[in-house]
């Protein structure tokens, strides 16, 4: 009998009922989710402030690897056969 057995969660559960009384624990079980589902407003609120970013501009051609045909690699550059 480990602690996951129903009878240890029963005896659990009447004892935070008779610390906590029959009206409070519902109560605070309530405020717990008001809590939670104010902070998922926060959140997606947040996402809302955010500024867009702006429309990618168009992108240029690529430019030609030799623009002037004079330009040629260096004798040493050039791979040896």
């Amino acid at each position: 009998m480990g602690f996951g057995s129903p009878i240890h969660w029963i005896i659990l559960g009447i004892i935070a009922i008779v610390l906590f009384g029959g009206g409070r624990f519902p109560s605070m079980m309530g405020d717990v989710a008001k809590g939670l589902k104010s902070f998922k407003k926060g959140m997606s609120d947040e996402d809302e402030d955010q500024p867009k970013p702006a429309p990618r501009l168009q992108t240029q051609a690529p430019l030609e690897p030799n623009a002037d045909p004079k330009l040629q690699p260096m004798p040493e550059d050039r791979p040896r056969t």
